[in-house]
């Protein structure tokens, strides 16, 4: 059993339109301090907060009960559903973020996540393709947890999605082409999860998404442009979901 400290945030209202959560969100605070940023969390006047918030010793507060709808992941979209507040459960990591400092998560805190995280997941029965980054749901605004969250060894514990892909040479795809592969491409990023339409444009938007796919899946390197390995990571998803259809 885990142990949790209470700091209880008046941001909160019932889930509207489902029965429970069938979501986990990732989000790392991007504040200066965990006391800065649980202020806030559970300031009235802010008018945000989340379900969790775990300090970089692997201290776990939580702010609202799981069955309730926490308010954080803002204008998002996941796998053609808006209202993400109502299907998710939160979790805010503490880490300064690229605004104040961006470092690499502690093996503490990971921990902590990773046992939380499964919790979560086990109670909930939340599918491994729906454990995502705030960036997921929202890559035109947001871009955490970033690219130093270990979603790999997460996944290896339990906790989200991970495959390994090997780059078969393919022509990247980058801003401004069109045709018939930049559908495909749209399309693979939909159907996973990702709100995005299949225009057939390789436009901003497109490469704000692969930017988000790339921190998720290849953090090496997010460029936003859909070289082979990235393609390759993304065949292999599509895979992975047609093995579980």
């Amino acid at each position: 059993m885990l142990k949790i400290i209470e700091r209880p945030s008046p941001n909160f209202n019932e889930r509207q339109g489902v029965a429970g959560p069938d979501i986990l969100i990732m989000h790392y605070t991007g504040m200066p301090s965990c006391e800065a940023a649980v202020t806030r969390l559970t300031s009235a006047e802010a008018r945000v907060s989340s379900h969790y918030t775990i300090d970089e010793d692997g201290t776990i507060y939580r702010h609202v009960p799981e069955e309730l709808r926490a308010w954080h992941a803002g204008v998002s979209h996941w796998r053609g559903a808006s209202d993400i507040n109502s299907r998710s459960v939160g979790i805010e990591i503490v880490n300064p973020g690229h605004e104040f400092g961006y470092r690499a998560f502690p093996a503490a805190q990971i921990d902590a996540v990773t046992a939380l995280g499964r919790e979560i997941v086990a109670r909930h029965r939340i599918p491994a393709r729906n454990v995502i980054a705030h960036s997921d749901i929202a890559p035109d605004r947001k871009e955490d947890p970033g690219e130093l969250f270990p979603w790999k060894q997460l996944a290896a514990s339990g906790v989200g999605l991970w495959v390994e892909a090997v780059d078969m040479g393919e022509a990247s795809l980058a801003l401004g082409a069109t045709g018939e592969m930049v559908v495909a491409l749209q399309t693979a990023l939909a159907r996973y999860g990702y709100g995005i339409e299949a225009n057939g444009l390789f436009d901003p938007y497109t490469r704000l998404v692969v930017v988000a796919f790339q921190r998720h899946f290849r953090p090496a390197v997010f460029d936003g442009v859909a070289d082979g390995e990235t393609l390759a990571i993304l065949r292999a998803l599509m895979e992975r979901l047609d093995a579980v259809a």
